[in-house]
């Protein structure tokens, strides 16, 4: 009597789960997905928003579009100038002039 030996020994599985894979997967996913975040942040500059310091950032100074982003301990700011003016339809006064030199400093006069 032959014996029958088989061919492929290493397809045989010791676990048994075939979605054990995917759950691999998933993992190198996440691993992925948290290194994109990271170089996001790295990339834009924004390492300031995990520091324990406070910050101000102006988004395009100047337009209509301004916006400036203000962190003051744990908590973030956003101001949108032109959008808040029109809806709480507030007037303010007038408390200085601001003057931007030839080297790009500016320096701010209160009246």
């Amino acid at each position: 009597m032959r014996k029958h030996h088989s061919r492929m020994p290493f397809f045989k599985s010791d676990d048994g789960d075939p979605l054990s894979v995917v759950v691999n997967l998933f993992d190198v996913a996440m691993v992925f997905a948290v290194a994109l975040m990271v170089a996001m942040v790295l990339h834009l500059n924004m390492t300031e928003v995990f520091t324990k310091e406070d910050f101000t950032i102006v988004k395009n100074p100047g337009k209509d579009n301004m916006e400036i982003i203000t962190k003051e301990g744990n908590k973030i700011n956003r101001y949108i100038p032109n959008a808040e003016q029109t809806a709480s339809q507030t007037k303010g006064k007038r408390v200085g002039v601001a003057y931007e030199l030839e080297n790009g400093e500016i320096i701010y006069v209160p009246e």
